[in-house]
């Protein structure tokens, strides 16, 4: 087909067309001169700006709140540290010399000064700046944690450049000037001034900010802040200019834990591990020793500590627990494993069978119930028969007839049998429930275990004969605490915590956790009889005299469960004990999981720990002597620590300790022929 012929009219028209492109081409390539000539420079700061958001904008942290204890001693702070960072773009940036040449005279000063003064290796840095994936980043981290003396010698090695009575040469002064692209990031590092003190309830945090273990772990949202912000922009005037947003800090935590009550555990619990370390089980004292001392009044948690100790601020460290070649043989998920057995606190997280401990809290239920009176007495002829299968007493010649208190002091199985068959499965389950058995106290900490119980379909006669003595079941060591506390203050039972007020970054009290009330146990008569009974147990001759500080006035009960399987024969030793007896004040809870020792079943073990913990806890805590010649106003000279004389050694029998036991071995399975004909006659 022939072309389509262009005439006049169209020739005319693309003529416009094209005038009209060369005309805005032009009025455009005037216009953009125009601006380079008048703003230009404004307009590369905000070009600048832009590409420099990173170095311009940063994020300003929090710092963490303190947690203190309740006189105010630093149990976790955070200090202000430093991060180095180094911009590679303005490092690496090239300049032309006089003779027009190419060079980058910022790299030896500065790599030169990072190295002398901020002890960072030449290669690292180096390496940054080299690196294709780093040599033009403007944010390039070379060193955490630094401290406020390192930050403030770097910035005098530059600074002297600049002052007027300076010493260097001129060749030293344009070095120093050349030092560019560093700068430093201000952070905070999580520390704890004491060490491994008190490192179950305090936990610790992984990296400043978050955490899992102890009051770290519950009330990290509380103690963490919101991170501030710096916004660096240029203006309309192209002037640098700042915007901050500040950050706010968190929250402090006021514990109601005593730092001094709990370096007294501690010297217990080490005193302890000298005596046991020459066992049968050479460097092991026992497989966990776990104190608790509390308030019975409020619930407060004064103290709390277990024996495998670790540094909060190097929480990761295996060292003391294991030997080198251990540690490098163990795979990532042994280690793991490791850590979690060392970080958990056994006070709140080990369950385990509590022994006769818990025969106080069987014959308050029976009295509450009315199932048995105040004035009732038992036999114990050394065994008691349940469901046609004999059960053991601890003392095989029989304690002969009883009384109710007489039943707990002299800590006699077969009395509290007896006890139990007419409390009946239905109310021993009820109020066990009631005393928080089998659920969690709820106490601050988290990790905290709940028990197994039996239940009404699962406890029959013979189950229920070994409950009464605290076998069968099992609980943690709060939950025996709290419970306890109940019984001996009137029957109130309240919440156990470790934590009384929350404060402001200004010390401002902004929360105040008062003492929760849950339910009353039991009532205020049982309370009294159940706490003037307890005091029997500490007179000579009774379960818990090995515990009874001269010259105060207390009450408690000991315990000793055996762990399954049963023909292992190892066995859980505590004693739970309190002062004064009549207005007791404080309680403390000993509880020993396998001693070093054979046997292993002597609550004295639990004693003499409580005894050293209270013999210097009561002066502490301002509580005279209150009976006796040493009652106050008499003579109150005796010194402490001297009850450590009247002990028995470790493994050998208090003289008329009743030795407890508990579980199936008490049948008469497997006891040998002078036990049986014992049992007879």
């Amino acid at each position: 087909m022939p072309g389509r012929k262009i005439n006049e009219k169209m020739s005319k028209k693309l003529v416009g067309l094209f005038l009209a492109v060369i005309l805005a081409l032009v009025a455009l390539a005037v216009r953009i001169t125009y601006i380079n000539a008048t703003s230009g420079e404004q307009y590369e700061r905000i070009v600048l700006s832009q590409n420099q958001q990173q170095y311009e904008s940063r994020m300003i942290p929090f710092k963490r709140g303190d947690i203190v204890d309740r006189n105010g001693t630093i149990l976790a702070t955070s200090e202000r540290v430093y991060n180095v960072i180094l911009d590679c773009h303005v490092v690496n940036t090239q300049v032309q010399d006089e003779s027009g040449e190419e060079r980058q005279p910022y790299v030896e000063p500065t790599v030169k000064a990072l190295a002398e003064i901020l002890g960072i290796d030449e290669e690292e840095i180096r390496g940054r700046l080299t690196s294709e994936d780093t040599m033009d980043s403007r944010y390039q981290v070379l060193k955490r944690d630094l401290s406020l003396e390192e930050r403030r010698a770097f910035e005098d090695y530059l600074e002297e450049a600049e002052a007027e009575d300076s010493e260097l040469s001129p060749e030293e002064k344009e070095e120093r000037q050349n030092v560019k692209g560093v700068w430093f990031e201000e952070d905070y590092n999580r520390v704890y001034p004491l060490g491994s003190q008190a490192c179950d309830l305090i936990g610790f945090t992984y990296d400043g900010t978050t955490a899992d273990w102890g009051i770290e772990g519950y009330y990290s949202s509380l103690l963490n802040g919101v991170d501030g912000r710096q916004y660096g922009y240029y203006n309309d005037d192209a002037d640098v200019e700042q915007q901050i947003v500040e950050p706010v800090d968190g929250k402090n935590v006021v514990s109601t834990i005593d730092i001094n009550i709990q370096q007294i555990i501690r010297t217990a619990i080490e005193n302890y591990n000298t005596r046991m370390a020459d066992g049968p089980n050479e460097g092991e004292p026992a497989k966990n020793v776990g104190v608790i001392v509390m308030d019975p009044d409020t619930g407060e948690i004064l103290g709390m500590d277990s024996s495998d100790w670790y540094d909060l601020n190097d929480p990761r460290d295996l060292s003391s627990f294991y030997t080198r070649e251990e540690i490098d043989a163990m795979s990532e998920e042994e280690m793991l494993e490791h850590l979690n057995d060392i970080w958990r606190n056994y006070c709140i997280s080990d369950t385990y069978e509590p022994g006769s401990t818990y025969k106080p809290i069987t014959v308050a239920s029976a009295l509450e119930c009315g199932a048995i009176s105040e004035d009732d007495t038992y036999y114990c002829g050394g065994y008691y028969t349940v469901s046609g299968q004999i059960i053991r007493c601890a003392h095989l010649a029989g304690h002969g007839m009883l009384t109710v208190p007489e039943s707990l002091s002299y800590s006699c199985n077969a009395c509290l049998m007896q006890i139990g068959e007419k409390l009946g499965a239905s109310d021993f389950l009820r109020y066990q429930k009631m005393f928080q058995f089998g659920s969690k106290t709820g106490i601050d900490l988290p990790g905290e275990a709940s028990g197994i119980l039996f239940t009404e379909d699962t406890m029959k006669d013979l189950e229920l004969a070994t409950s009464t003595f605290g076998q069968g079941f099992t609980c943690t060591m709060i939950q025996e605490a709290a419970a306890f506390c109940s019984l001996i203050n009137g029957g109130y039972y309240y919440q156990p915590h470790v934590v009384s007020t929350v404060t402001d970054s200004a010390g401002t009290v902004v929360e105040t956790m008062e003492p929760t009330l849950q339910c009353q146990t039991v009532s205020r008569e049982t309370s009294d009889f159940i706490r003037e009974a307890l005091g029997g147990s500490m007179e000579a001759g009774h379960s818990g005299a090995a515990a009874k500080v001269e010259g105060y006035s207390m009450g408690g009960k000991t315990g000793t469960a055996q762990k399954f399987p049963r023909e292992e024969e190892k066995y859980v030793v505590s004693f739970i004990g309190y002062a004064p007896l009549d207005d007791p004040e404080v309680v403390v809870y000993v509880v020993i999981d396998e001693p070093n020792a054979v046997p292993q079943s002597n609550s004295t073990y639990a004693q003499e720990v409580a005894k050293e913990i209270l013999t210097a806890l009561l002066p502490y805590m301002n509580l005279y002597p209150d009976e006796g010649e040493n009652a106050e106003g008499g003579d109150s000279t005796s010194e402490q620590g001297a009850y450590n004389e009247n002990l028995p050694e470790p493994g050998e029998e208090p003289e008329d300790e009743q030795v407890e036991s508990g579980g199936n071995n008490l049948l008469t399975d497997g006891i040998t022929n002078e036990e049986q004909k014992l049992l007879e006659g």
